[in-house]
């Protein structure tokens, strides 16, 4: 098969994701042509996201690993992963929002199948945050996945604490 028609990694994962909230990302992304188009999408989605409840706002519920302050809360209901995050940040509200609409409302399973670092490749995210907006990305991430995975090994309408 000549080059041009290779499937490179990050494609041929694409092209496998069943988690059908990624594909809307991804495909949100590819219509946005410019990157300042995309980061004012990120504004947006932070805009729409709901505020944390100052109870919620603990440190107990804060991300480590983000320069900026992020909190996360998830439990499991019925199998069904559901977050709510927050940010002290505009862009970085943005990128919990982006993260929220991939894995919230999904499958523990899902979560924890889901190839985070291929998907972030795919939208070109690592190339144009600084390094410690991507460190805290991938902090967040990797947050949700620890809860996804406790959600699994406990009963299903438990809260979670990670």
């Amino acid at each position: 098969m000549p080059a041009s028609q290779a499937c490179n990694e990050i494609k041929c994962y694409m092209a496998r994701v069943t988690n059908p909230r990624v594909q809307e990302v991804v495909e949100t992304f590819e219509l946005l042509d410019e990157w300042t188009e995309r980061y004012r999408y990120l504004i947006e989605l932070g805009g729409e996201l709901a505020p944390l409840p100052d109870q919620e706002r603990v440190d107990a519920n804060k991300v480590k690993g983000c320069m900026s302050q992020v909190w996360l809360v998830g439990y499991a209901e019925g199998g069904i992963m559901h977050f709510r995050a927050d940010s002290d940040a505009h862009i970085v509200r943005g990128l919990v929002a982006l993260v929220l609409r991939i894995f919230d409302q999904t499958s523990a399973a899902s979560v924890l199948e889901t190839d985070h670092a291929k998907v972030l490749d795919e939208l070109g995210l690592g190339k144009h945050l600084s390094p410690g907006r991507n460190n805290g990305l991938h902090s967040m991430i990797a947050r949700i996945k620890k809860l996804a995975a406790a959600a699994i090994e406990s009963e299903p309408t438990e809260a979670i604490d990670a």
